[in-house]
């Protein structure tokens, strides 16, 4: 028997804190290393995090609500067996917790200040999530477990992920995030102030979760690129007839063809053609990065905000395939069950503002993308066509993009390549 540290793992590149939705340990809990300890809500996802040893639940050092950083202490457990490596976390980090620990009911929602937003260091094997029995098998086969990818439930790596990668395959991990239950809403506080005769009635909840993560990037792409928004409109009345033919042939397939698997198609093609669209910049090297791959951001909007799940090589993939992507990623996304990779590698993204009925609007990047479509409600217009008034089906669309690589000339011909595809969807086929 050892006392082990439970430490909040790092879930997914990048993520440094979560918050706790609901602990599903208490003290003298006898648990093995497949129950779950915590359901944990990062930027992205709700995700159910299992325990790594077997033992008894000495001591719970957090709750309900808590936002916890890698590396804080969030249980003791009398462990069985093998152990797992886990590095301390900083000092700073130790002081805050046990701050928080002492303060016992006090604040909730208070979180613990990171240091010039720098995560705690983790340890090689720390976010490693895997049974003790498989760790002994990877020390008995030589193997470096941390280079396994795991293809159980959250990443975690079993026996077979190791065979396989002992054998020379790998599988592909799938993480699985739980969906969040009715206690993950945040608790909410009324006030009444009263001036004069007026009563004035307030509602507070805690600013975090994803509403506190879409905000962070908000603010550091709206700060660190310089955004510039370019307006325009696009008849795209054969594009509506055209969706309108292949409806049928889509139902008996099974799929739902919006007009957003055709903008997908016109953005990667434009892209190719103006490849500083699709592109970064490497704030390290002082590099600007041309992506030869495709993948497309699609924002979503989800009962808890918006995320941006990914269309990983549309370049490769037809309309029907990218339907059916932007229709499951959408759903798996209201639901919360989206993993982390999932919502990740992006090369350029698109906002459709147009299905809750908006027009023009000023799109932030996704940074450290430089450019993102935003896409407008379809309208009845006059036009004039050889000469003539007619009506036509008109489309809102407009480009943000990052002025320190995209000039304003480049941005508008990118904007009139995607415009000419749209309005000739056959020519979408010359793209493919």
């Amino acid at each position: 028997m050892a006392k082990f540290e439970y430490r909040f793992p790092e879930l997914g590149e990048g993520l440094h804190e979560g918050e706790i939705i609901k602990m599903h340990i208490k003290q003298g809990d006898v648990i093995t290393d497949d129950d779950i300890v915590m359901e944990v809500q990062n930027d992205k996802a709700v995700v159910e995090v299992p325990s790594p040893v077997n033992g008894t639940v000495l001591e719970v050092l957090t709750k309900d609500g808590q936002v916890c950083r890698v590396g804080d202490v969030v249980a003791i457990i009398d462990a069985v067996g093998d152990v797992p490596h886990q590095e301390e976390a900083p000092a700073e980090a130790h002081s805050t917790q046990e701050a928080d620990v002492a303060k016992g009911s006090a604040d909730t929602t208070s979180t613990p200040a990171p240091a010039a937003d720098v995560a705690a260091p983790v340890a090689p094997n720390k976010d490693i999530l895997a049974t003790p029995s498989v760790r002994k098998l990877a020390r008995e086969q030589g193997i470096d477990i941390s280079n396994v990818t795991g293809t159980g439930t959250n990443g975690k790596i079993t026996k077979e992920d190791v065979e396989s990668f002992k054998n020379g395959g790998q599988a592909t991990s799938v993480p699985v995030a739980a969906s969040a239950s009715a206690e993950a809403a945040p608790k909410a506080s009324s006030t009444t102030s009263t001036t004069g005769n007026t009563s004035l009635e307030e509602e507070r909840v805690p600013f975090k979760g994803i509403r506190k993560a879409i905000a962070n990037a908000m603010v550091k792409s709206a700060y660190t690129a310089p955004h510039v928004t370019i307006m325009d409109e696009v008849d795209v009345t054969d594009l509506v007839d055209f969706r309108t033919r292949m409806k049928p042939i889509a139902e008996k397939k099974g799929i739902k063809v919006t007009y957003l698997p055709f903008i997908v198609k016109a953005l990667v093609a434009a892209s190719r053609q103006f490849p500083a669209l699709n592109a970064m910049i490497d704030e390290e090297s002082n590099e600007i990065v041309y992506k030869k791959y495709y993948n497309i951001g699609i924002a979503t909007d989800t009962p808890t905000g918006l995320i941006v799940p990914v269309i990983k090589d549309a370049d490769r993939k037809s309309v029907w395939m990218i339907a059916e992507a932007i229709t499951d990623l959408a759903v798996r996304g209201r639901d919360g069950k989206l993993s982390a990779s999932e919502m990740k590698g992006s090369t350029i993204s698109i906002s459709n503002i147009g299905s809750a009925g908006g027009m023009f609007f000023t799109p932030i990047i996704n940074f450290p993308e430089v450019a993102i479509l935003g896409v407008g409600r379809i309208s009845d217009k006059p036009v004039i066509k050889n000469g003539e008034i007619v009506a036509a089906k008109v489309m809102a669309l407009s480009l943000s993009f990052d002025h320190r690589i995209i000039d304003g000339a480049t941005a508008q011909h990118f904007m009139n390549y995607i415009k000419s595809l749209l309005n000739n969807p056959e020519s979408l086929v010359m793209e493919v």
